[in-house]
């Protein structure tokens, strides 16, 4: 029985990763709801529902917690992100997926959980794409404030 390992290490692409999270920082504020904790945005896309929660804001920082909530098939499994918002480099990153653990830069391959050698990029780009649906396709329920001249 024979082995099969990698002897190149996989190497990130700094400039396009970093590229790639100012991208998403931009898509993001544009969903954002109130950067309060505990506020809420529900985005219906299709027939899903997703929620974007504010779960904390500091100085530099704010983090969201991206959850589907209406369930779209049985068999797909649930949907969940944690980003983090750094605000002084205009990056937006994916920390968390489904409440696994931190996502490392990089793998090696092959690796016991099966995790792509560029997970953390992959799981970005997943995000970059949902993002760019949403901002496309989504639908956000507007509560107007009728006592203060919005409508």
């Amino acid at each position: 029985m024979s082995q099969v390992l990698s002897s190149k290490q996989y190497i990130q692409s700094l400039p396009r990763y970093i590229t790639l999270c100012e991208r998403n920082y931009l898509r993001m504020l544009k969903l954002l709801p109130e950067e309060t904790p505990g506020e809420c945005r529900i985005i219906d896309l299709a027939s899903a529902r997703y929620s974007l929660a504010v779960e904390g804001v500091s100085k530099y920082t704010t983090d969201i917690l991206i959850e589907q909530v209406a369930v779209v098939s049985e068999h797909l499994p649930h949907f969940s992100l944690s980003v983090r918002l750094y605000h002084d480099a205009k990056v937006a990153e994916v920390i968390h997926r489904n409440y696994h653990r931190r996502i490392k830069p990089s793998y090696g391959y092959p690796n016991p959980d099966m995790h792509q050698k560029d997970e953390k990029y992959q799981v970005n780009a997943f995000l970059a794409d949902w993002l760019m649906v949403c901002l496309e396709k989504g639908r956000v329920q507007l509560n107007w404030d009728v006592n203060n001249g919005m409508v």
